[in-house]
């Protein structure tokens, strides 16, 4: 019989709502908020290099939490600096959403924002055709290489549109996350579409050697509480199971040897912890600093 399991991806209803049950579940803002606090002004303290204005890519910013905690903090590195902020996102409700987040921010007086509603691989076509390519001071991609084709590609052609000085940020899951380890070895048996909707560190890390560009890289720790994933018709926990297997109704179309197969791997001790009654799955996080400069060759 026809599997009848279709990826998340193709009903962005669906994916949003598993998405805010993700983020809600999960402390992967706290810790990334945690990491610009404590590490980021140091990071960062260099770009300006006697430049009276910043100017800052935002690919695939979402709604802007993680942006707004940055642009803080690039104020407060250089305050009485104006910062030209470049949004890129697809989403016309993020946007929107992010538009009214900004609005309610504090510490973004000297921010300027441009707002594109676009891909990555559009922003990327667009600037091509017009061979203007501007150097930013400061990139970031958050948690948004899964969503696009060509991975290496993306990070060499955004790399190239550093100043000299300048610093591009990468996070997306670590080598060492049971997210990863799980669709990694289930993958095979769930719907599949042409992103890489499990890359992890370790893949941009190659593709950095590859380019012979500078780096750094941190693994920060995050958790996420899946207990409501084990308690039978729990519409939480369904939602859950279909972000961490990129699956529409996953718990409903998925066989019944294979939701056992998953559960039993996200539950395991290695990548599982059990305290006060909860079930946290590791789905720690890489953070990469690229530095505008190559290596030697």
């Amino acid at each position: 019989m026809e599997s009848t399991m279709r990826s998340l991806i193709s009903d962005q209803n669906k994916y949003k709502e598993s998405f805010l049950m993700y983020i809600d579940r999960s402390t992967e803002h706290q810790c990334m908020q945690h990491f610009i606090d404590t590490k980021l002004p140091d990071i960062i303290s260099s770009i300006r290099n006697g430049k009276t204005t910043i100017d800052v890519l935002s690919l695939g910013s979402g709604t802007g939490e993680m942006d707004l905690h940055i642009l803080s903090k690039l104020q407060d590195t250089f305050p009485g600096h104006p910062i030209n902020n470049y949004v890129v996102e697809p989403s016309q409700e993020h946007i929107l959403m992010y538009k009214e987040n900004a609005s309610k921010a504090l510490n973004i007086d000297n921010v300027t924002f441009t707002w594109h509603q676009k891909t990555t691989r559009e922003i990327e076509q667009e600037i091509k055709e017009k061979n203007k390519f501007k150097k930013y001071d400061f990139i970031h991609m958050i948690q948004m290489l899964y969503y696009v084709k060509d991975v290496p590609a993306t990070i060499e052609f955004f790399h190239r549109c550093l100043a000299p000085d300048g610093k591009l940020l990468i996070i997306v899951l670590s080598r060492n996350s049971g997210w990863i380890n799980a669709y990694d070895k289930y993958g095979s048996q769930l719907p599949r579409n042409d992103l890489p909707i499990n890359i992890c560190s370790g893949e941009i890390t190659d593709v950095l050697d590859s380019l012979q560009v500078k780096y750094e890289n941190w693994d920060i720790e995050s958790k996420l509480d899946i207990t409501e994933c084990f308690i039978e018709g729990n519409r939480n926990g369904q939602l859950l199971l279909d972000m961490l297997t990129e699956t529409c109704d996953f718990n409903n179309t998925a066989s019944t040897d294979l939701k056992a197969l998953v559960l039993k791997h996200l539950e395991t001790t290695e990548y599982s912890v059990k305290i006060e009654g909860k079930i946290l799955l590791n789905t720690n996080l890489s953070v990469i600093v690229v530095d505008g400069q190559y290596t030697q060759r």
